[in-house]
């Protein structure tokens, strides 16, 4: 098999460190060799942060380096326009559809671009765009948006969503397992 590159990209605070734990836990089990690096940046102050995910018979690093990425999975739209060259031809883009301005647009010295992922789609990009926060909220927290998120992707990878949900009871809090478990589904199955 050859490796699969993803990508985990957000905003400090949205869950990425906890979704990155999720799918290394998902693939280990299933007897991949996987590598996880996070890259926090500003993440205490809600700047940009990235989580690389490879995995396949023999990872040598986690970095995924500029067309290498299978599947950039996104908590934020301007965060998947940052971190676009990294798609590979033929990647996907997972993307949900919550925008959160960064500092130059609060203070006013920038504004939000406009149908960032029109333009996106217009690279060549196939840009799967859902309502994340909105499933979260009806699984009961706005903070499980990563988590609605692995759902989506976990369709694609192959691995029977049984398995997600074992790595959910163990990877997650017991105070939050259902919910999670819940907005596990809602993503799946949306």
């Amino acid at each position: 098999m050859s490796t699969t590159s993803i990508m985990i990209v957000g905003v400090g605070g949205q869950g990425s460190l906890l979704a990155s734990k999720l799918l290394g836990r998902v693939l280990t089990a299933e007897n991949y060799d996987v590598k996880v690096s996070e890259v926090h940046g500003m993440s205490q102050r809600g700047g940009s942060v990235v989580t690389y995910v490879r995995f396949g018979d023999k990872v040598y690093s986690p970095i995924v380096d500029a067309g290498e990425a299978d599947f950039i999975i996104s908590f934020e739209k301007l965060e998947a326009a940052r971190y676009i060259s990294n798609l590979k031809i033929g990647g996907k883009i997972i993307v949900n559809s919550q925008q959160i301005d960064p500092m130059p647009v609060i203070t006013g010295a920038a504004s939000y671009p406009a149908e960032v992922l029109t333009t996106l789609r217009e690279m060549g990009a196939e840009v799967q765009e859902m309502d994340a926060l909105t499933l979260a909220m009806e699984a009961g927290s706005p903070k499980a948006v990563n988590i609605v998120l692995m759902g989506r992707l976990a369709r694609y990878l192959g691995i029977p969503a049984e398995k997600w949900i074992a790595a959910i009871e163990t990877t997650v809090a017991p105070a939050f397992v259902e919910l999670n478990k819940k907005a596990f589904a809602l993503g799946y199955n949306d």
